[in-house]
């Protein structure tokens, strides 16, 4: 069979079977008495085992030994191939969010996509602070777009880096809710703290009604930040969380005045103050405990903490006693 007609059955084209039979790869069997390629049935199936090992993504040298080596194994080659073929997929994977991203930032200039593409390459440094300088780099008025910054709040692990992000994602505006409300229920624990963290830092029903959602959350970290976000917002649900935390001495400070500012809410402060005293009445043998929940009294409403802080002035643990004391001489004050 010649050049041309086994060109047009195999769809190797003829200048590509010139260059296998340059290599050695597939050399015709024989010629005409024109001098014309000739090949036999054996040389055409050699064309089409060489295109096979082509479509794995051997080079021609790999498929000239694959073919001439008795002792050649594949194993360890299409090993190499498989982590080279997902090598590449990952790169295009990368390319193909980015160019989404791009794409979904609706950029009205090339200044824009630069803008966005620098931003990208900065996120994904390997330095913390290249990270933070990406962010806080941005143009004061050019917002960036909420679905790229909301990806890097829920996947960022350095705190400093974390807190620009959710500075840029709360200045975003826009749905940035909508945009990490998916990290709220994740799978990840370290996901969802990263989500309420964010959450907390915008306004509206929305993100008060996923910061109460949290309050639920098996990992106590969630439950602590949804708690301190949420009771700032009025939700009386938060109380138990809270009251816990001044018990555990977590952030107990700032739970106190979460409950402090929570006592302002309807019928919220007998229920705050019964919390406290059940739990001084809980821990009579823990000193620690007990000053920390005397501390949280005066958050309350004077009226209500006088009461249970001149109870505790004659406790029996003298430096529960002192602190009580010293609390009523504010108080007065």
């Amino acid at each position: 069979m010649l050049i041309g007609e086994v060109a047009r059955r195999s769809g190797v084209s003829a200048r590509m079977l010139r260059h296998y039979d340059s290599l050695g790869l597939v050399r015709p069997t024989g010629r005409t008495f024109g001098g014309y390629r000739e090949y036999s049935p054996d040389d055409i199936r050699r064309i089409f085992h060489v295109e096979s090992l082509r479509s794995l993504g051997l080079s021609l040298r790999q498929i000239a030994r694959a073919l001439e080596d008795p002792a050649f194994t594949p194993s360890a080659l299409v090993g190499d191939l498989i982590r080279r073929a997902e090598d590449r997929l990952r790169r295009e994977r990368e390319l193909l969010e980015r160019l989404r991203t791009v794409d979904g930032s609706a950029p009205g200039d090339w200044q824009s996509v630069l803008r966005i593409v620098e931003l990208l390459r900065g996120l994904h440094s390997d330095s913390a602070a290249r990270r933070q300088q990406a962010v806080l780099g941005s143009s004061e008025d050019a917002p960036l777009p909420t679905e790229l910054l909301a990806g890097a709040v829920l996947a960022e692990s350095d705190p400093n880096v974390a807190g620009a992000l959710r500075w840029a994602l709360a200045r975003a505006g826009g749905d940035g809710v909508s945009s990490v409300a998916a990290g709220v229920r994740s799978p990840d624990a370290g996901i969802r703290r990263r989500a309420v963290l964010a959450i907390a830092e915008m306004p509206g029903d929305e993100a008060t009604a996923l910061l109460a959602e949290a309050l639920q959350d098996p990992d106590a970290t969630v439950r602590r930040h949804a708690a301190l976000a949420s009771g700032t917002r009025g939700v009386t649900a938060a109380v138990p969380t809270l009251v816990a935390m001044v018990v555990e001495g977590t952030n107990d400070v700032e739970a106190a005045e979460v409950l402090g500012a929570l006592a302002a809410e309807p019928g919220c402060a007998d229920r705050i103050l019964a919390a406290l005293t059940a739990e001084l009445a809980g821990h009579v043998a823990d000193p620690a405990v007990r000053i920390r929940l005397t501390q949280a009294l005066t958050e309350m409403p004077a009226p209500l903490a006088r009461g249970v802080l001149e109870e505790l002035a004659g406790d029996d643990d003298r430096t529960v006693a002192l602190v009580a004391s010293a609390l009523l001489g504010v108080l007065e004050g």
